[in-house]
């Protein structure tokens, strides 16, 4: 018989702590992990507005270097490679460690959930089932029950622990499954004498899980502090009608009183006679004497603040409250005064997890100040982040999904928030490779791991030093497959390597197969351009080490793995044109080609529902896109987007406006215009145009 969850747990959390420790102990290294800005984005949901002209203040901003500048900022990744960047720094930004206010979680706690998200498209529904990557993270998280979670959270926990600020405080917001457990590591992990309440949040009404068993109608929120001195605003909620009707007075004008007990409750004051009543009192004659003295009130039979018996002396419940000056019932640990998001309601963003402002409100108003930092690792809908901003707080978001991080920056774009980055994790290959295939990997040894895959043998070691080359031989066909790093951005420069070492390596070839991770913006132009029918690009599955982490060995992935074609967007030669001091930008839509949708999770019905819309209306597919007029070919600046729901420019909430017309400041020379698009399963694609200055 196995060991219980009990037995376990002390082991848990030990491995839990020491793979956080080697995270910090990795964190002067060399080879850190980082956070690279895919975007820049200033907020602009109404394209006919030209509010960039009217901000140009921040303008000035996104142009400005100082790291001194805290920018918020949307981080697509695993949280715990997050949280390592973060604590990490780099050079634009120092390490965050000891720094975050704040931090709550709502991290998924149902292994049996269903996280499929429904895409709607034109005439059509699709329902996808998580990415390769979410459903290893899941997986891995659920692969042992309980236990595996509790070892996914521990490690996550301690980096959160360094992270906060003395004065900082965690809440982690769960229920029935795994609470209980999650509060044992949290008291190992924060120190059960930094544990302030386990709050229940009554968040519905009975449901209908009741067959043998009471309706479970509560959430738990554990809430911890890194220490005993830390941020807490006391507050306070209206008192119910039912304990006013029972307990208080009315005066002829309306004002609501009742008088409180004046005695020493302890018998231990001296006795003396207030004006003709004697007895132990609970304060002194000076007081007494200074509410006797207080200007006179509406209450009957009263002197002052004083409640006067029939003989006219003081009664023992002698002094008189008035409820309007009283701040109200303090906030205890039962929170049942906010409601869930029902389906329907206006401020729901169609995220099955979605928790109501109302509830952050609260929690980012006891817990952080003004200006203060808070932090939201299993960002989800992207409630923290929302209400972060409307409170005047600092924030940072992240979340493994695509889905939840689309959801986050439309909504922060419709709440018109402040400019705000959206990062992803540097290096995610070579960071999982690491973690796959020790800290010692060489890029090589992937690169060979991925020719096996793909199905080419590598080529002899004099030939092939980088040991990324690889050949597919057969049919009367001699095929060179190129594997790029992974630390690299596949671009032009590649591309032509790639054609030269097929016309001359070892011969010459009849064709070149190009396999990348990540591509430069331009990849697609650079294809087009080379117009080279001998040249082939692909994409690396880019869960391929997550899957073979899983699968357990090559062979037993090799059937599984597609290397997909690239997706890329086009769009119509961009309109210039000068008036003053003042350019009139334009850009048109053309055509938009999906990854392939073989590496999409969708069974085969809702692949073909999938293709007729990329037959018939390929742009529908775009969730978002957005415009950077100056890009400078590292960080794309937002200056303007639209995005399906997006009732500010259209009413059709199931497309995005094909064309963009907005005002900049004249540039003297060329502009570099760069368009981003993500379509509706979180890819992206990237077009740059170099438009020469128009006539004034």
């Amino acid at each position: 018989m196995g060991k219980s969850l009990l037995e376990q747990l002390p082991k848990i959390v030990a491995e839990g702590k020491q793979q956080a420790e080697r995270i910090l102990e990795g964190l002067e290294g060399r080879r850190r992990v980082g956070l690279q800005t895919r975007e820049w984005v200033l907020p602009s949901r109404d394209v006919a507005a030209k509010d960039w002209i009217a901000d140009a203040a921040r303008l000035a901003h996104l142009r400005d270097d100082d790291a001194s500048a805290w920018t918020n900022r949307l981080i697509y990744g695993d949280n715990l490679l997050a949280m390592a960047a973060l604590l990490a720094g780099d050079e634009h930004t120092p390490s965050l460690r000891g720094k975050i206010d704040l931090i709550y979680i709502d991290p998924p706690f149902d292994s049996k959930a269903d996280y499929r998200t429904k895409v709607a498209l034109p005439g059509v529904e699709l329902e996808q089932r998580p990415t390769v990557i979410e459903q290893f993270a899941y997986s891995d998280t659920w692969s042992d029950g309980t236990a595996s979670y509790l070892a996914m959270i521990t490690p996550r926990l301690v980096l959160m622990r360094e992270l906060l600020a003395d004065t900082g405080s965690i809440y982690v917001h769960l229920d029935w499954h795994v609470g209980h457990y999650v509060k044992i590591v949290m008291d190992e992990v924060f120190g059960k004498q930094n544990f302030r309440n386990d709050i229940s949040w009554i968040r519905s009404a009975s449901h209908n899980d009741t067959t043998g068993k009471y309706g479970i109608t509560k959430d738990s929120i554990l809430f911890y502090t890194k220490a005993s001195d830390y941020k807490f605003s006391k507050k306070y909620l209206p008192y119910s009608q039912e304990y006013i009707d029972a307990e208080w007075n009315r005066t002829a004008s309306g004002r609501f009183w009742k008088s409180e007990n004046m005695l020493d409750p302890q018998g231990k004051m001296e006795s003396y006679n207030f004006h003709g009543t004697e007895a132990r009192w609970r304060t002194s004659r000076e007081k007494m004497d200074a509410l006797w003295n207080a200007e006179q009130t509406e209450v009957p039979n009263s002197h002052g603040r004083i409640k006067l018996g029939k003989n006219g002396r003081p009664i023992k419940r002698c002094r008189i409250i008035f409820l309007d000056e009283l701040p109200g019932v303090p906030l205890s640990d039962i929170w049942n005064d906010i409601s869930y998001i029902a389906g329907g309601s206006s401020q729901s963003v169609g995220y099955a997890t979605q928790k109501p402002d109302k509830l952050l409100e609260r929690i980012i108003d006891v817990s952080s100040s003004e200006g203060g930092l808070v932090a939201d690792f299993n960002g989800g809908s992207g409630t923290t982040a929302a209400v972060a901003e409307k409170l005047g707080r600092r924030w940072i978001a992240c979340d493994l999904g695509k889905p939840a991080c689309m959801i986050m920056r439309k909504r922060l774009i419709d709440q018109g928030a402040k400019p705000f980055l959206y990062q992803a994790i540097g290096d995610y290959q070579v960071e999982a490779a690491r973690s796959t295939l020790g800290r010692s990997f060489r890029v090589g040894d992937l690169s060979q791991i991925v020719l096996s895959l793909y199905g080419a043998l590598p080529l002899p070691a004099d030939d092939n030093p980088q040991r990324n080359l690889g050949s597919i031989v057969g049919g009367g066909t001699k095929t060179l497959v190129v594997v790029d790093s992974p630390a690299k951005l596949t671009g032009a420069a590649t591309l032509r390597r790639a054609v030269a070492q097929r016309d001359n390596l070892l011969g010459g070839w009849d064709k070149v197969v190009v396999l990348g991770w990540n591509f430069e913006p331009g990849i697609g132009e650079a294809i087009a351009t080379l117009n080279d029918a001998r040249l082939e690009v692909l994409v690396i599955p880019p869960d391929l080490l997550d899957r073979l982490k899983k699968k357990g060995g090559i062979d037993k992935l090799r059937k599984d793995v597609r290397f997909a074609s690239l997706q890329y967007l086009s769009i119509n030669p961009v309109e210039r044109t000068r008036s003053g001091d003042e350019e009139r930008i334009a850009v048109d839509l053309k055509n938009y080609v999906l990854l392939s949708p073989e590496a999409i999770s969708l069974d085969e019905d809702n692949r073909a529902k999938l293709h007729k819309v990329m037959n018939a209306e390929p742009l529908a597919l775009i969730e978002y896109w957005a415009i950077d007029p100056d890009y400078d070919g590292e960080v794309f600046r937002s200056v303007w987007q639209d995005y399906r729901g997006n009732t500010a420019n259209d009413d059709d909430p199931l497309r995005v406006v094909t064309r963009a017309e907005f005002s900049v400041p004249h540039r003297a020379g060329e502009r570099s215009v760069c368009v981003r698009a993500v379509d509706v399963f979180g890819f992206e694609a990237e077009v740059v145009q170099v438009v020469a200055e128009p006539a004034a």
